[in-house]
Formats: C-alpha cells, sequence, structure tokens
C-alpha cells in the first residue's frame, strides 16, 4: 500500500445528499462526486453492502478517478474477494481495531491526538473516518493532522 500520509481522514462512503451546497457544489454531476470527495479527503470507508456489488469495470473507474495515495477501506465481506490494488485495504477486525478510529464514537480530539501521536511509531496509516459524515467532525479531525504534523 501507498502510505504517504500517516493519518487519513475520511467518511463512510462518499455519496452524502447533506453534503450538496455545502460541501459538493450544487451541481455537481453523480459520477464526479468521487473525483472531487478524493481532493479533500485521503480515504473512505466502504461497507459490505456497498463494495461487493460493485463492477469492476466500476472499481477500474474508482481508482482511475481517484489520486494515487487515496485508499479504500473495506468491511469485510465472507467469500468476497476485494479488487487487487495496494490502494484497497480490507479492514479485518484486529487489524481494524489498531488501525481506525471512528470520530462519531470518540470526538474527544485530546485522545485522538493521542492515539495519533502513540500510533506514529508504528509507521502505519491510521484511518480517522466518520460514520455520520459530519463535515464538522471530520474538518476538526483534518486540521488536529494538520497541526501536528501528519
Amino acid at each position: 500500500m501507498i502510505t504517504s500520509h500517516l493519518v487519513r481522514v475520511g467518511s463512510v462512503g462518499w455519496e452524502h445528499p447533506e453534503w450538496r451546497g455545502s460541501f459538493y457544489p450544487e451541481d455537481i454531476p453523480a459520477d464526479w462526486l468521487l473525483s472531487y470527495y478524493n481532493t479533500q479527503f485521503q480515504a473512505v470507508f466502504l461497507s459490505a453492502d456497498t463494495w461487493t456489488g460493485v463492477s469492476g469495470a466500476d472499481w477500474a473507474r474508482w481508482l482511475y478517478d481517484t489520486r494515487e495515495d487515496f485508499v479504500f477501506v473495506l468491511e469485510p465481506a465472507p467469500g468476497v474477494e476485494p479488487p487487487s490494488s495496494p490502494r484497497v485495504m480490507q479492514a479485518a477486525p484486529a487489524w481494524a481495531a489498531g488501525h481506525l478510529w471512528w470520530i462519531d464514537e470518540a470526538p474527544d480530539l485530546r485522545a485522538l491526538a493521542q492515539r495519533i501521536t502513540a500510533h506514529a511509531a508504528s509507521g502505519e496509516p491510521l484511518f480517522v473516518f466518520s460514520r455520520e459524515g459530519s463535515l464538522a467532525r471530520l474538518g476538526q479531525a483534518a486540521e488536529l493532522v494538520r497541526v501536528m504534523g501528519y
């Protein structure tokens, strides 16, 4: 996996209707949402229900439409193989426990800063995601990461 970002901030999915007009331009076509999303975030978490039904052609387009350091983190789907790409990761429970921070469930920025500092020594990325798609919390997390120099 390409790891130019030690801490990666993103949400569960990129299709949030409430983001139109505040994050996404009002008139942006639906097929441009991921391209726009990846200019502001470094990763996206996809539920098994979302990614298992995606065609190979759609995966190829998603990978093409995102930066080379953008990562797709996938909820595991038993018996289903994810696309073969260094930019696609399955979040097995043991791995997720050490590499994912859910900002909606733990919005304490001081605790997140401590987790980032402790995790930095591993050299592996820490993913900070919002299940709710809270732009305010994502913005706070992104600013914390910037201030900390990650």
